[in-house]
């Protein structure tokens, strides 16, 4: 289905023959393993294209002494790349989606999401407790996590287990797991730990039930600048059509929300025959406050007379031109819809409280 969503597309590159294509990525081994990914497929649609990698130092690599949402500044790991961008030093960036904010800069836009790994959080254990399960682990265990999403959730469902802050790219927090015993476990997300080739340190994955995830969670994104036609239609190959739709959802959700990492935000998406599903909720910062809400909407949208005005159009900072703009534009009304629902039954108030304890 999801090759249904996308229209015929153009392989040859257009006017860049020759060209050295600059791609930003953060120096992280995970980032430049999912930047190696991205410019591998790009290089097989474009054989004739020479992509030379860049890597940058971002804030959120820079600060580890402190939990992300309380640096207070939204983008914490893309602001450094976005700048390169600005300036021409890159051509496109290479981002994990839940790390790009859903208002991108003016002159800048999401050119291509592609097939998303698993969005689920996974839980790494301490080697002592290798085989156990967060309900089979000690009362009063501690479980490591950087997410504010990630933890009021788990307080909800796991109340006899502790949760603690715990920083540092995904090589860093394994170390600290793994050789200390200030935590039983740790919570990531399981796309990274795939794509790291650490799939055999996973020893649960949280399905929607116990953990929601966070939005754009497993997707990767090119982020380029927009009025850069020749690499926006090159970038564009990459589109994974039913990626894009739901995060196109999970996005406008967060946004009309006024959603980030500093609140509590979890989403999960499925589309099946053409009907997209979004589940959003809200929590407070302990979890013993939350609001939660599924709605479907239909995606089926025919592809004939898509160009024209509809040509530059962005929804939640996304432009697709080879994806169904109808199509599109319901998956962005089935987020504003959810989040409508759930501020209606007082998602702001639980989302305001959530701010002002984590800011104090």
């Amino acid at each position: 289905m999801a090759d249904m969503l996308l229209k015929g597309q153009d392989k040859n590159g257009n006017g860049l023959k020759n060209q050295t294509i600059r791609v930003g990525t953060r120096k992280s081994q995970l980032a430049r393993i999912q930047t190696d990914n991205v410019v591998q497929m790009l290089q097989n649609h474009h054989p004739h294209l020479h992509f030379e990698i860049i890597g940058m130092t971002t804030t959120g690599d820079k600060i580890l002494d402190t939990a992300l949402s309380k640096i207070g500044e939204k983008s914490l790991f893309t602001k450094e790349l976005e700048n390169a961008l600005e300036r021409n030093e890159v051509d496109l960036v290479v981002h994990s989606l839940k790390d790009l904010p859903t208002s991108l800069p003016p002159g800048f836009t999401i050119g291509a999401i592609c097939k998303r790994e698993s969005p689920h959080d996974a839980v790494v254990f301490h080697p002592k407790h290798v085989g156990k399960t967060l309900t089979s682990l000690p009362e009063k265990s501690v479980i490591g996590t950087s997410s504010l999403r990630r933890a009021a959730q788990l307080k909800r469902t796991f109340p006899q287990l502790e949760f603690k802050d715990i920083r540092g790219n995904l090589n860093t927090r394994l170390k600290k797991l793994d050789e200390k015993d200030d935590f039983s476990a740790i919570v990531l997300a399981a796309a990274g730990l795939r794509r790291m080739g650490w799939e055999n340190r996973i020893g649960q994955i949280l399905s929607p039930t116990e953990c929601l995830y966070a939005v754009g969670q497993g997707a990767l994104a090119v982020e380029v600048r927009a009025r850069d036609q020749e690499i926006l239609e090159m970038v564009s190959v990459l589109h994974d059509g039913e990626t894009v739709l739901r995060c196109i959802a999970e996005r406008a959700f967060m946004k009309h929300l006024e959603g980030g990492c500093s609140v509590p935000v979890a989403v999960s998406t499925t589309l099946k025959d053409f009907q997209l599903y979004l589940t959003g909720a809200v929590y407070s910062l302990d979890g013993s406050e939350s609001l939660r809400e599924t709605m479907q909407m239909n995606v089926k949208f025919p592809l004939e007379n898509e160009d024209g005005p509809n040509d530059d159009i962005q929804h939640v900072g996304i432009t697709a031109k080879n994806i169904p703009h109808g199509a599109q534009k319901a998956a962005e009304k089935l987020g504003l819809e959810v989040a409508e629902l759930l501020l209606s039954k007082g998602a702001k108030q639980i989302l305001n409280v959530a701010r002002q304890l984590n800011d104090a």
